[in-house]
């Protein structure tokens, strides 16, 4: 079989999976039904009881999947249903799914918490720890529209930095005339939404202040969604010079990203979301507007993810794979596409990701620091959605559709 003919069989499969795995996914009640049958599950709704909300306790209350539209709506987040149903643990990280699942930073960098001291900055060395990959958060109350959730651990970073967390963790739906105030939007009838938010908060459990030289931890919040050819995600940026501002945006965590998957503008930024080629972007804190987005045209899901970023604060944790001369130049939002980290090989998915982080955490023993990450999802036609689009992106629908193309 010539080279040609092995692509096209290969892109043939890789759609047929895609495709088989899209539609296993694509309802709420299996996807709440099938989690269920492998881990505890808390389900929350909104006064209507359309917008759900589905919450595992046993994956550090992670929101697994959310809808607008009841059992049989379309079911908004990515879950790696292979890997759940193996029962299996793997040795570097779990990716279960999720779209909002806590971690902390730094990931990389001589204050990593990712990487053991001495270790290289080489993927056989990087291991997820496991109080926010594998094991559970204690339900310390429930009810039909929000559940507390909490923790309390040790970490050592590369330097040997020891840390004492406690974490509190609350993930509470939004009812839809506060939803659409978020959203600075008129509401729409011809809108179904869902909207949510988890507030974070980690806490000095130790008996030692915790100090910039000896290593900081940030709170991490990332989602994990399921790619479409059509998907795009769109990136607010604040206007102005490399010099007061910073860079527009960091592209080169996994090589540079090709143009025609990442068009950065003035005050905009669009990246593919496909799940077909490995890439990252980061936004730092003085070019973040505290928004990212993302839209998928064939589903006609739009996507809004509202996050805290203090005004003034610059000290974020950096989480490149290397020994940094700057460790708190760090992100405070991150964009991911999934798909093979080699030639030919399994991606981790495949999945995209919106994310945000909270600054670094300088507290003093018994002192906290929160950050809230706020998840909207809304479907509809998309003379209905472009008016959201507008009032939460400064794009409108068309823009997205077209962001990408020259």
């Amino acid at each position: 079989m010539n080279s040609c003919a092995t692509l096209a069989t290969a892109l043939l499969m890789s759609t047929a999976a895609f495709l088989t795995q899209r539609a296993a996914a694509a309802n709420f009640g299996d996807d709440a039904g099938f989690l269920k049958s492998h881990t505890d599950l808390i389900v929350l709704s909104d006064e209507k009881g359309q917008g759900k909300v589905a919450v595992s306790p046993g994956w550090q209350g992670r929101v697994m999947t959310s809808t607008a539209g009841g059992d049989a709506g379309l079911s908004f987040g990515w879950i790696n249903r292979e890997l759940i149903a193996s029962g299996k643990l793997l040795p570097h990280m779990n990716a279960f799914g999720g779209e909002d699942r806590f971690w902390m930073g730094p990931e990389g960098g001589q204050f990593s918490v990712f990487f053991a001291k001495g270790a290289k900055f080489e993927y056989a060395d990087w291991f997820t720890p496991a109080v926010f990959d594998t094991l559970p958060f204690k339900v310390v109350r429930q009810s039909r529209d929000r559940a507390l959730f909490a923790n309390e651990f040790g970490l050592t970073n590369y330097s040997g930095t020891q840390f004492q967390v406690a974490v509190n963790r609350e993930v509470r739906m939004l009812g839809s005339t506060a939803a659409w105030r978020k959203l600075g939007a008129r509401p729409s009838a011809e809108v179904s939404l869902v909207a949510y938010e988890t507030d974070n908060k980690i806490t000095n459990a130790g008996k030692q202040a915790w100090k910039k030289d000896a290593g900081l931890l940030s709170i991490w919040i990332l989602g994990m969604f399921t790619p479409s050819p059509s998907a795009t995600i769109v990136v607010p940026i604040k206007a102005g010079p490399e010099s007061e501002l910073g860079v527009k945006v960091t592209s080169d965590y996994f090589g540079q990203v090709p143009p025609d998957r990442l068009v950065v503008k003035d005050d905009i930024i669009y990246f593919c979301a496909d799940g077909k080629y490995r890439s990252k972007i980061g936004i730092n804190p003085r070019r973040s507007k505290g928004v990212v987005g993302s839209y998928d045209a064939d589903n006609k899901v739009l996507t809004v993810v509202q996050f805290d970023v203090p005004a003034g604060v610059t000290d974020y944790v950096n989480s490149l794979w290397k020994l940094q001369d700057n460790p708190y130049g760090g992100d405070a939002s991150n964009c991911y596409n999934d798909g093979p980290p080699t030639p030919g090989a399994k991606p981790m998915g495949p999945f995209f990701e919106l994310e945000s982080s909270s600054p670094a955490a300088a507290l003093a023993p018994g002192k906290s620091l929160s950050h809230v990450h706020r998840t909207i999802h809304l479907t509809g036609p998309e003379s209905a959605l472009d008016p959201v689009a507008r009032a939460t992106l400064g794009v409108s629908i068309e823009d997205i559709k077209s962001g990408l193309k020259k």
